[in-house]
């Protein structure tokens, strides 16, 4: 019997290299959970062992429930019919099992009745639900929504909601753009207001919000009037109840099975989550960032799917009388969109692990000043996980979400002309993995967050820790090439920033990013081949032609090709 979780190799390796002891020392309250819950782990490796359970029956559903039926859901989509928005049938299955086996609620405590599991492993749920429906993902994958509520919302709010979201009697939707603010949220403009009573009510139109239609919203609303930025928006939590009005979901080119709703608020109640004020520059930035990296978990998963696809039908498909397999510029793009995909999954593991390592530092100086404790050393701690999680967030979803476009670009070419034809799954996975790269913040702006980090060598420890290990046999060769970036790199930013120049460092931004990105992913590829020989191809092919790419982008940087910009109205205007 088929199963995403144990039939993934690159998977496993990744679960079984996973270092999140600290996280999870903390999340189970050095294992005292136990004494309160009887399923909570003894220990770390009890942890460890639940978590393969988990993923299990994630893999098992995600193979032989969800992907079995995703071109079913394709074909039907979410229906909008008399002011109700229907699931597809085989969504509302979907949603039905993983109800049923209690994973709506993955990183929730258990208080609330949710699995208090690492986000590292939730990503890897959501892979594998990625893999087998992208549009799933945009429902299973919204269980940030809940963590947002755990975090910045009062205990009668957690009350409230988040049992209803860990038994999966609801499902959520964050309405934060609106037709004239998509990522300028700081235009947002539905209102918030409170009536003669004190109640808070909103009024106004959300647009583009992924599953709408959810029993609870989180809603980014301007509390503040006679204010324009976004320091007058705070956040709000609300039923989609008669007071919201579901006007159409949108036609689009894939994710069918996700309903994409345009809503309008008719002075619906609502409760204020954290403090007014707070709504953007503190709490959807968070929530953002979350679902940033649960998009690049949905990219990859799309991309895995892609890449088996490609696989099985280049083996099965017979030109010239051998298997196309057997052409070397086909095998040549299946090497290729094999390196990209595992380099992409170290790349999303990594991040993750930092994530999760600074939500539970986050969470241990709140308990160390309850308990009147010193915090300066875990507060050190905590700024340099923030500044690298924010830093490696915004670029693992730029690089993942780009790769899975050309991943599923290259699938679709190897099929030639079937792949086209709406009979093979390629066609829908093409068209599923256009939009990640677009929602949750397009390319362009993952690069605009990432570019602060770069400058200021974010990493600069890390890289100079690595420049300094004794590697053996092949890898040092690697490192090497490695060393040779990270020189081209400083070149190009030092370059860069002589030029005491915004703009120019705008316009380089990319390259930047890139470059920064090629040497980070190089590194924790070297790291993975020490301990798996497979991975000694996979690190010499990705590292081989980073080089070549940061050579490239640093040439570009200094030779200033992008000095056409300057001049962008003389060429693009009639």
């Amino acid at each position: 019997m088929a199963n995403f979780f144990t039939d993934n190799k690159d998977l496993l390796f990744q679960f079984e290299q996973l270092n999140l002891q600290e996280v999870v020392d903390i999340a189970e309250n050095n294992y005292k959970e136990k004494d309160e819950y009887n399923f909570a782990p003894q220990d770390y490796q009890d942890a460890v062992d639940n978590y393969r359970k988990v993923l299990e029956i994630v893999g098992d559903i995600a193979a032989n429930i969800v992907a079995p039926n995703a071109s079913a859901v394709d074909e039907e989509g979410a229906r909008f019919e008399n002011g109700k928005v229907t699931y597809a049938k085989g969504t509302q299955l979907a949603l039905d099992y993983l109800s049923r086996a209690e994973l709506m609620g993955f990183t929730l405590p258990r208080k609330y009745g949710g699995l208090n599991i690492p986000k590292t492993l939730y990503m890897m749920a959501i892979e594998m639900i990625s893999r087998a429906d992208a549009s799933l993902m945009n429902i299973f994958g919204l269980q940030d929504i809940s963590e947002t509520i755990y975090k910045y919302g009062n205990e009668e709010q957690r009350q409230e909601f988040l049992p209803q979201f860990a038994s999966g009697e609801a499902t959520g939707a964050m309405a934060l753009t609106e037709p004239d603010a998509g990522s300028d949220l700081q235009s947002v403009k539905l209102q918030a207001y409170q009536d003669k009573n004190g109640q808070w009510r909103l009024r106004g139109v959300k647009r583009f919000i992924t599953n709408g239609n959810g029993k609870i919203l989180l809603v980014l609303a301007r509390s503040e009037a006679g204010t324009r930025d976004g320091r007058g928006l705070s956040m709000f939590v609300c039923y989609g109840d008669e007071h919201v009005k579901v006007r159409r979901i949108e036609n689009k080119l894939g994710i069918h099975g996700s309903p994409t709703c345009e809503l309008q608020f008719n002075d619906a109640p609502a409760q204020l989550v954290g403090k007014r004020r707070f709504g953007l520059i503190k709490y959807v930035m968070d929530l953002m960032n979350g679902a940033r990296l649960a998009v690049s978990a949905q990219a990859l998963g799309i991309s895995q799917a892609a890449y088996d696809e490609a696989l099985n039908y280049a083996k099965a498909r017979e030109q010239f009388g051998k298997a196309i397999y057997n052409i070397p510029a086909v095998t040549n793009m299946l090497i290729d969109m094999r390196v990209r995909l595992e380099s992409d999954r170290s790349l999303l593991y990594a991040t993750s692990q930092w994530v999760d390592l600074r939500d539970r530092l986050e969470e241990k100086v709140a308990k160390l000043k309850a308990e009147g404790k010193d915090t300066s050393e875990t507060r050190a701690r905590l700024k340099e996980t923030i500044k690298i999680s924010d830093l490696l967030t915004p670029m693992t979803k730029y690089f993942l979400t780009e790769d899975a476009n050309k991943i599923t670009y290259d699938a679709l070419q190897i099929h030639g002309g079937t792949g086209y034809m709406r009979e093979f799954s390629v066609e829908r996975l093409a068209r599923d993995a256009r939009i990640t790269n677009i929602y949750e913040g397009t390319s362009q702006l993952q690069i605009v967050a990432a570019i602060g980090g770069v400058l200021n060598d974010i990493l600069k420890d890390f890289f100079e820790e690595k420049a300094k290990k004794q590697y053996k046999g092949i890898l040092v060769q690697l490192a090497d090439h490695l060393k040779e970036m990270r020189e081209m790199f400083l070149d190009a930013l030092t370059y860069v920033i002589d030029k005491d120049d915004k703009y120019f460092q705008d316009v380089a931004a990319k390259e930047l990013v890139e470059m920064y990105g090629y040497i980070y992913v190089g590194y924790l590829l070297l790291d993975e081949a020490e301990k798996n020989s497979r991975k000694i191809f996979i690190a010499k092919r990705y590292i081989l032609s980073a080089m070549a790419n940061c050579r490239r982008n640093g040439t570009a940087i200094k030779n200033e090709q992008f000095s056409d910009l300057y001049h962008a109205d003389e060429i693009l205007l009639p």
